[in-house]
């Protein structure tokens, strides 16, 4: 499971139901940032194992136990993941840049909300979307990766 930007409990009290369907039989949860609190974090350990980053509205409890940005080793795949929040470029290139001196098979970042699922350069570049503020998307989102001899990921989008 690939969750960032829950922003809670500021954009919302708590999980949405359609997110805590697929906790409930997820191995691994991703967080790409921008959790805000504690609260976030010990509700996501109900369910599964937590890795993540923080970003730029975390707390400094999250921030004291979370990097900046990480590389996970997944099966066979190097999975790169940061926030994406700076100065300068847009979200996409800082977070693809903080990863140039790294071989990684896939970034996964947050920060501006918008999901994304494109390839550059043979690296997947995933932005899982905000599953509590969607700003001026359609839909809340948040992505789902199965890996094993690939990387597959999709979307999930709700109401």
């Amino acid at each position: 499971m690939i969750i960032s930007d829950t922003h809670m409990p500021r954009r919302a009290k708590g999980l949405p139901a359609r997110l805590k369907e697929e906790l409930s039989d997820t191995d691994l949860i991703i967080h790409a940032g921008d959790w805000q609190t504690i609260d976030v974090l010990q509700e996501l350990q109900s369910y599964a194992k937590v890795e993540g980053v923080f970003g730029n509205v975390d707390d400094d409890y999250i921030q004291e136990h979370f990097p900046e940005k990480r590389i996970l080793k997944l099966g066979r795949f190097k999975i790169g993941i940061t926030h994406g929040h700076g100065k300068g470029k847009t979200t996409e290139k800082r977070a693809t840049l903080a990863f140039k001196e790294e071989a990684v098979d896939c970034i996964i970042f947050g920060h501006s909300h918008i999901p994304l699922k494109r390839y550059e350069d043979g690296v997947l570049l995933f932005n899982p979307g905000s599953p509590t503020d969607k700003r001026r998307q359609k839909m809340y989102s948040f992505g789902i990766f199965y890996i094993g001899d690939t990387i597959e990921a999709q979307h999930i989008f709700f109401k």
